[in-house]
């Protein structure tokens, strides 16, 4: 069996500037005025980390940082869950997410799910909306909520795949499919094959340069995802 952990924003989905709003809208809720700074776009990291970023860049002092992070990751997916028609209208899936996310699925020794650096509520969110969630088992993945350090939550996932699915899961066995090179480098730190999906606003020679064992431009070519899935080969 191979454990197939799919990055979601940018690789999958993406969702425009609904998580900037839930940011935007979640700050001025929490600390009574508007931000004048937002994290970085299409980076990979973590919720909690982007939390972190959002409240130094807009001054706040780090001794307050702690308590109003676990604030704001208490609000967020709520705020999200507000907005599902906005992601249903306003997100789009990327090149060839449906059909590799449900070819994935139907292969019966490939164990599709995610991690990311989207909390889990969060992440399950984006996926319903958008008609994905139906193909990936998110109850054995990796989430932002688990840990900020996202390279573990590779071995957080295989080990709950592990007890879920009777199977051992390693780097041998065990794949990410993402966009940033914060993917790339929870692959090689967290345990687990890369494969670099140059869709989002990393290049593929970024990608490459990083250490990604593959790099493909999209996912429109399912052949060529399930072999480099299942062996490395071209």
């Amino acid at each position: 069996m191979i454990l197939v952990l799919w990055d979601i924003d940018r690789t999958l989905l993406y969702v425009g500037d609904t998580d900037r709003l839930v940011y935007r809208e979640v700050f001025e809720e929490i600390i009574g005025w508007p931000p004048q700074a937002l994290p970085q776009r299409g980076t990979g990291v973590t919720m909690p980390l982007a939390v972190r970023e959002l409240l130094s860049a807009n001054g706040i002092p780090a001794d307050e940082r702690d308590r109003l992070v676990a604030r704001f990751l208490e609000k967020m997916p709520m705020k999200l869950n507000h907005y599902r028609e906005k992601l249903r209208t306003d997100g789009r899936l990327m090149p060839g997410a449906a059909a590799a996310l449900q070819a994935v699925r139907n292969a019966p020794h490939l164990i599709p799910t995610v991690v990311t650096g989207n909390l889990r509520d969060s992440a399950r969110i984006k996926l319903e909306a958008l008609g994905l969630a139906r193909h990936i088992d998110l109850t054995v993945g990796g989430y932002g909520s688990d840990d900020p350090h996202r390279p573990a939550l590779v071995p957080l996932a295989q080990h709950r795949a592990a007890a879920a699915y009777a199977n051992m899961f390693t780097r041998q066995n065990t794949v990410i499919i993402g966009d940033s090179l914060q993917d790339v480098r929870t692959g090689i730190e967290g345990g687990a094959r890369v494969i670099g999906v140059a869709s989002g606003t990393t290049s593929a020679e970024h990608l490459e340069r990083e250490g990604a064992d593959h790099v493909i431009p999209d996912l429109t070519d399912v052949g060529q995802l399930l072999r480099l899935i299942e062996c490395g080969g071209p």
